[in-house]
């Protein structure tokens, strides 16, 4: 590993990226949340209904102003880190997050100010309708980011004139192979990430002997919309990854540490270890037998491709591959309910493997596809 320019440019966008996901996470969750509280104080009147949404709509409202600063920093290191991809992609990068800002940021900022100010100012109807066009404004920034992403990845409907990518049908271009499975895997990690954001707030609550009504409300929501939602986003997760292993196998590969197969045994899951690119292994690898490959062939006899079976000239960094590791246990910590104070311990968790997750995402695509524009198709 050469720490040479390239590779802290690649460090310091995966913090930002790592920085920035945390607060689109939250607030795509949240601002459905303020639509499900707000709606339930105009259904019944309740006061505890209405106490939550004001609780937690100064929450949201910092959440916004951070992913928004944190989101133009991250837009600009595209340019400034990258600016060899941004000449390449720039026509098809370039019009999806116009397309984002057009649709998308100018509704949430056109109706944010009556959301956050105008409780008193406005009618409950058109309070109500501005956090829900708030609520739907997250949502499709969400579509478009992820249209752009996902097209990093898996891209089509494009071809390359004079060393440039020019787009041919934008269906194809936003509609490419991965970006089901990554809105619909992001949009659930939003939610589940925002349930165990709430719960782990109205569990420290009720730790400090803050035994209100409205804490029992907030801590029964978020358990019960985890409950809901964490197997939801295994089964999405699952389809995710057995996508990512038929368009990028090599991805897969890094992200496992798996080197070659041993002929006639499953491909085990490597839970942690230390990849040597020189010697092509990952040192002191802790395994799990036959597990990685029921996880993505969904068989217990079936081999996943391994790093070696591709030329060396397009095998991606494992360090990379690393930085998945938090996934695993901060996945299972944050759904395990056991222990009175152990929902607290799910913000750092859940928080870690998302952005952990998010920099693998976008850093791989980012950069693989201009490294290797005769075959990003491949992985």
């Amino acid at each position: 590993m050469e720490f040479d320019a390239f590779f802290l440019a690649r460090l310091q966008f995966a913090f930002t990226v790592s920085f920035h996901i945390i607060f689109p996470a939250i607030t795509i969750g949240l601002a459905s949340y303020l639509v499900v509280l707000e709606g339930l104080w105009l259904k019944t009147r309740n006061p505890v209904w209405r106490s939550l949404y004001q609780f937690w709509l100064k929450i949201f409202a910092v959440n916004f102003g951070m992913g928004v600063v944190s989101g133009l920093v991250m837009a600009y290191q595209f340019g400034t880190n990258w600016s060899g991809f941004s000449q390449f992609a720039g026509s098809i990068t370039g019009p999806l997050l116009t397309y984002e800002v057009l649709t998308a940021f100018f509704l949430e900022a056109g109706f944010l100010g009556v959301m956050l100010f105008g409780w008193n100012k406005v009618g409950p109807g058109l309070h109500f309708l501005s956090t829900c066009m708030v609520a739907l404004g997250t949502l499709i920034s969400t579509f478009w980011i992820l249209a752009s992403n996902s097209w990093m990845h898996t891209p089509q409907g494009f071809e390359i004139h004079d060393g440039q990518v020019v787009p041919a049908d934008w269906f194809a271009v936003i509609f490419n192979p991965s970006f089901p499975y990554r809105l619909l895997h992001m949009s659930v990690a939003a939610f589940l990430s925002s349930a165990m954001f709430v719960g782990a707030s109205a569990a420290w609550h009720l730790l400090k002997g803050n035994d209100t009504p409205a804490i029992r409300r907030m801590f029964s929501m978020a358990l019960w919309m985890a409950v809901v939602v964490a197997p939801v986003q295994a089964l999405i997760g699952d389809m995710h990854g057995l996508n990512t292993l038929k368009h990028q196998p090599v991805k897969i590969a890094a992200i496992e540490g798996h080197w070659e197969n041993t002929p006639g045994e499953p491909t085990p899951l490597t839970l942690v270890g230390w990849p040597d690119m020189k010697a092509e292994r990952t040192r002191y690898a802790l395994e799990i037998p036959a597990l990685g490959s029921l996880i993505l062939t969904h068989s217990l006899d079936k081999q996943v491709p391994a790093l070696k079976d591709y030329p060396k000239r397009g095998s991606p960094q494992l360090y990379r591959g690393v930085l998945v590791i938090p996934h695993y246990g901060g996945h299972g910590r944050a759904d395990d309910p056991a222990g009175a104070g152990q929902p607290v311990a799910t913000i750092p968790t859940s928080t870690v493997s998302f952005a952990a997750l998010y920099a693998l995402c976008v850093m791989d695509g980012a950069v693989r596809s201009y490294r290797y524009p005769c075959r990003m198709g491949d992985y």
